[in-house]
């Protein structure tokens, strides 16, 4: 049996009406949906390690969440896996004219592949350029998304001072802002711009963030085991003494002597 029959296999007996498990049989679109989203972080957490071992057991905890899906999907009559299949093979074909036919113009492929999922928006009744940007998006990679189909309508700043100027202004209005409320708005409008104008830059902001999350988590578990070393209690030092230790830290990666 090939390996994806078993698979499908198992998924069809765990949700078993008669002899299924029960929670496999109670779940739904909805509520493996955030399962899903965390296997494709999870997959993504494995490649940034280069730990090839956990990307392959995290792919088949990807494709587990695809085959749950289309299992639920089947038993309600609307598709089935090999149809998931089938649909995204058309898709690649069809975006590939120049691979799979005879359309072997001159144009770029990041220009015709636009173009093709342009046309398909619009066969599906897109009525706006921000249609199909996903509302399950992280927020940060939305704000990207939306602002490049923003731009592709000619929506956007000449250069990078409009976005750089704009921050200093949404850094204002945060600071004037009254309520809660106006002050969360006016966070989000500072968050935004931010986006705007790593885009201006050419710097991805999600590749962004998480290269800093991942420093500043380096940098704290250091602090913690350095103070650990000198027999202190990390989170019991003043935030003066804190620092020190972040100093320490930060002249260490760079091979000074703190």
């Amino acid at each position: 049996m090939r390996s994806i029959d078993r698979l499908l296999s198992i998924m069809a007996r765990l949700r078993d009406r008669d002899h299924g498990c029960e929670w496999d049989r109670e779940q739904t679109y909805e509520t493996i949906a955030p399962y899903t989203i965390e296997e494709a972080y999870e997959v993504a957490d494995a490649i940034a390690r280069s730990d090839l071992g956990d990307l392959r057991e995290e792919l088949g905890d990807l494709l587990l969440q695809v085959v749950f899906h289309a299992r639920i999907a089947e038993e309600a009559g609307h598709f089935d896996f090999a149809d998931v299949a089938s649909s995204i093979s058309d898709k690649l074909e069809t975006r590939h004219p120049h691979i799979f036919g005879t359309d072997a113009s001159a144009t770029s492929q990041s220009q015709r592949w636009e173009a093709l999922k342009q046309a398909e928006r619009s066969a599906k009744g897109a009525t706006s350029a921000l249609d199909g940007v996903a509302l399950a998006l992280p927020s940060l990679m939305r704000a990207e998304k939306l602002q490049k189909r923003a731009a592709r309508t000619g929506f956007d700043w000449p250069n990078e001072e409009g976005p750089k100027a704009k921050i200093l202004e949404e850094l204002d209005e945060l600071a004037d802002a009254e309520t809660e409320h106006e002050r969360v708005i006016e966070a989000g409008d500072l968050l935004f711009s931010v986006v705007n104008y790593l885009r201006a830059q050419g710097i991805p902001p999600e590749d962004a963030l998480r290269a800093a999350n991942a420093k500043f988590e380096r940098r704290f578990r250091s602090m913690e085991t350095l103070s650990q070393g000198d027999g202190h209690d990390f989170a019991a030092l003043t935030l003066d003494e804190q620092e020190r230790y972040w100093q320490a830290v930060k002249a260490s990666e760079r091979g000074e002597t703190p």
